[in-house]
């Protein structure tokens, strides 16, 4: 665990990153988030070096506990006046208040969930007591615990993978095949799934490729980021959402009702998420799915997926990991063969690095 301690002329200095002076104004993310965090919360926040606020992907506010940030492979725990802001009950329930826009009780069933999404499509995961009901989850009281996420679109990040997706015939028309994520938790998965559904739906005018209509499950509001329904990160300009919605009973309402010619899905698992994406393929609908695992081998041994595996249902096979950093694109497999894509070099550097700022892609 890392702390900040006092440095010269009354700045911070942590790990020889010198943090500027309390008033200056915080980097465009964490803008999004400040105005839902307690007053000193804020102020710690920002005296963070910009380089650091950048950087930030978690804030921890844990009752009774120091507050903290986590970005890279580090936690940072924030202070004011050389001492640890702890985190009290109050801290808590003013965050949840700003959150829910002083309603929580219409957010019953995203707090049965366990998490929250503010404006802005950044997620606040929750923790507490959980009060039973037949066996299942409720609700949560007596929260203790707040991990609000910041999301983050990196536009371009999927271009190298995009091609590998797609297959043309002689006279240029276009399809989308079968493609799978395999990623370890925090390695970009979502943020890659976020931006080739964009680029599916939108298009990508140097590879040739004009869009098509795509639908979106997106149960934990991590990709679309969407807020009371309304998509708050690009999702690209022909993509349908259906959010906070089991993923299985999302594929099949999209066929039944928006003719989607791909199907987007994160995190698949369960035996009835498997069934869907099997009757998506076999009604001649492509599927972009994702999933939690270090690679295809570690993934085979999950019995929900093997079965996906062993029939190479999946056309391309991507694999991320942290590597070297967030984003490293380690390999992108072809389904049948289970061997390299040809024109894929292995081992790409870090896509999603502070100094990719969205806004850089042109088109």
């Amino acid at each position: 665990m890392l702390y900040v301690e006092p440095g010269a002329a009354g700045a911070t200095k942590q790990m020889g990153v010198f943090q500027r002076s309390p008033g200056a104004q915080p980097q465009f993310l964490l803008a999004e988030v400040l105005p839902f965090l307690p007053a000193r919360i804020q102020r710690a926040l920002l005296e963070l070096s910009p380089e650091i606020q950048e950087a930030v992907e978690e804030i921890r506010l844990r009752r009774g506990r120091p507050a903290m940030i986590h970005y890279g492979h580090r936690d940072l725990v924030l202070v004011q006046g050389g001492e640890p802001v702890v985190v009290g009950e109050s801290d808590i329930t003013r965050t949840l208040q700003q959150v829910g826009d002083s309603s929580l009780y219409a957010y019953e069933e995203e707090i049965r969930n366990g998490f929250l999404t503010m404006r802005g499509g950044h997620r606040v995961g929750l923790v507490g007591q959980a009060v039973l009901e037949g066996g299942r989850v409720k609700t949560l009281r007596h929260l203790s615990g707040l991990n609000i996420r910041i999301v983050r679109e990196f536009p371009g990040v999927a271009r190298p993978v995009l091609p590998h997706l797609l297959a043309f015939d002689r006279w240029g028309n276009g399809r989308v095949m079968n493609g799978l994520i395999i990623s370890p938790p925090q390695a970009g998965k979502t943020t890659l799934l976020r931006d080739l559904t964009r680029l599916l739906s939108s298009g990508a005018e140097s590879l040739g490729w004009n869009g098509v209509k795509v639908g979106l499950v997106d149960e934990r509001s991590e990709v679309a980021a969407c807020y009371q329904g309304v998509p708050q990160r690009d999702v690209g300009m022909r993509t349908d959402v259906i959010d906070a919605c089991p993923k299985a009973e999302g594929i099949m309402m999209l066929l039944r009702s928006m003719s989607p010619a791909v199907v987007v899905v994160d995190e698949i698992g369960r035996r009835e998420d498997v069934l869907a994406v099997e009757e998506a393929i076999n009604g001649g609908v492509a599927v972009l799915a994702s999933a939690h695992g270090l690679g295809k081998d570690d993934l085979s041994r999950r019995p929900m997926l093997q079965g996906l595996l062993e029939t190479a249902v999946f056309d391309r096979i991507i694999i991320l990991s942290r590597r070297q950093g967030p984003g490293t694109l380690e390999t992108i497999l072809d389904g049948q063969t289970g061997k390299p894509v040809p024109g894929f070099t292995a081992a790409s550097p870090a896509p999603f690095t502070a100094d990719f700022f969205p806004g850089r892609e042109k088109g």
